[in-house]
């Protein structure tokens, strides 16, 4: 292993964790609220009665065989569109004085790979301006979208935030719309509905230049039970042949055993389940594995999201991802924290770290505050940041010739100095030099005016906002995209 990772569990572990989930399956079974769902497990051959459905190992053993390990989640062009109704073409561009948009790559989704995204719906937002805690906006959807399209370090987008102002029955289309008109980033939504929506948000990627530039999150309703909304979404996914995410959320004490290794059998018997109506649905959709664990604290009756026990259950379950061979999802640059203070800025440095070193495929919740309940465009930067430095962490370490730089210790002998060296002109600008992190001597530092790490924080997320988008969707673009949201069915 040239890289650093972290591993909770040996190849070993992952099949007795595994066997135990099976039997789990076979025996207790899982509630699944989708009637379509069940008649594709029963003529798998697992057995259904009523609402309870038992699986056997055959079954989730065909669903892990035709589970693709290696697929891409697309970007969007620089100046997206298509030809309108007329046959005109509609396109995207940029505001006056913007710079030049950043190069996007597609998202490798398959082992060794990791990217860095932020998070979904979440019901406040502190406010860029005033500062204050207050309900989250559609225009903070597509404002903290079009930031996310500026910083090199995040790799994907979500909604952050639930919007207040728009209608509950529209609220996901709506959310879609904002983010494809901010980014040209792979986007993760997260949706209340069913499958339905889905189809007009095919569509609507489409419109602006990828169809496949999405995945679908969606969550297993713990203990062992999927209801008909979240099935309904595998199903639509696996037909589209839109990736789908599906994670557990199973809490020690509460909805999973007080085990973490307990709490994993049930998240990961909660994933097998989904996966295997998935498969039955459109052998070989794309699909990623899920992590989620949490602990309640049984003193404050509060589900922390930055507790040791939590990241932990989530490595191990990361592992069993590895172990499937699936690309897999997890956390990193979140906090409990309800505001950007000490704890935030420790919270987000150990949760980066953490998921990095997990080599989960996808990384969300940068810039979550408060559990989730909060999100934080200044958040989001300094995820950004502190994403970079993980990346740099994971590089791999190489042991070839040019790496091992024999010949240039040689040259330079006992005593000398490789500052003027062309191997050193060559090679420094590889390592990481962060933003916003002052890593000067003191009087240089207090000569720049002595700031705190949120000084310079503040102000570098008002620079951003303030710089020009390089991606803007055009009006004609901007008008479909309305009219495809207007006549999706509440």
């Amino acid at each position: 292993m040239t890289s650093a990772r972290l591993e909770v569990w040996t190849r070993d572990d992952c099949r007795q964790v595994h066997h135990a989930s099976l039997s789990v399956l076979a025996e207790t079974g899982v509630e699944i609220k989708h009637a379509a769902a069940r008649e594709l497990l029963a003529a798998a051959g697992a057995k259904v009665d009523g609402t309870r459905v038992r699986i056997g190992a055959n079954v989730v053993d065909k669903a892990l065989a035709s589970a693709p390990t290696h697929f891409q989640i697309k970007p969007r062009p620089a100046c997206a569109g298509r030809a309108g109704a007329d046959g005109a073409a509609v396109a995207g561009g940029a505001e006056s004085g913007a710079p030049a948009a950043l190069p996007l790559t597609p998202l490798e989704m398959k082992l060794g790979h990791t990217y860095f995204g932020t998070g979904p719906d979440c019901l406040y937002t502190r406010d860029c301006d005033t500062g204050e805690r207050r309900r989250a906006r559609l225009d903070d959807v597509e404002g903290m979208a079009a930031l996310c399209e500026k910083l090199p370090n995040i790799d994907f987008v979500m909604s952050m935030g639930l919007p207040a102002d728009v209608s509950s029955d529209i609220d996901d289309v709506s959310q879609f719309g904002a983010m494809l008109a901010g980014t040209r980033k792979p986007i993760v939504i997260s949706s209340a509905h069913d499958g339905e929506p889905l189809r007009t948000m095919r569509e609507m990627a489409s419109l602006c230049g990828e169809a496949e530039s999405f995945a679908c999150l969606t969550m297993a309703s713990p203990p062992l039970s999927h209801d008909h909304e979240a099935i309904d979404k595998a199903i639509v996914c696996a037909e589209l042949g839109v990736p789908l995410v599906l994670a557990p959320a199973p809490s020690a004490g509460s909805t999973g055993p007080s085990s973490i290794a307990g709490c994993v059998v049930v998240g990961n018997a909660e994933v097998l389940s989904g996966l295997a109506v998935h498969q039955l649905a459109n052998p070989g959709a794309p699909f990623v594995y899920g992590t989620g664990m949490g602990a309640m604290n049984m003193r404050t009756a509060v589900d922390a999201y930055v507790v040791p026990e939590s990241f932990l259950g989530e490595q191990a379950a990361c592992d069993l991802a590895r172990h499937y061979g699936l690309p897999c999802w997890s956390y990193a640059a979140c906090s409990d924290s309800k505001i950007l203070d000490e704890q935030y800025a420790l919270e987000v440095g150990v949760t980066t770290m953490l998921g990095a070193l997990s080599r989960a495929t996808l990384l969300h919740d940068v810039g979550y505050l408060e559990a989730g309940l909060q999100s934080s465009a200044a958040g989001i930067v300094l995820g950004d940041e502190i994403a970079g430095f993980a990346r740099a962490f994971l590089k791999d370490v190489a042991t070839d010739d040019e790496a091992l730089a024999v010949e240039e210790i040689n040259a330079v002998g006992p005593g000398g100095n490789h500052l003027a060296r062309p191997y050193t002109r060559t090679h420094h600008r590889g390592f990481w030099h962060p933003s916003l992190i002052d890593q000067t001597v003191y009087d240089r530092w207090h000569a720049a005016g002595a700031t705190t790490l949120r000084e310079r924080l503040d102000a570098r997320t008002i620079e951003l906002r303030a710089v020009p988008r390089a991606h803007v969707l055009g009006d004609d673009v901007r008008a479909q995209l309305a009219q495809l949201i207007d006549r999706h069915p509440a």
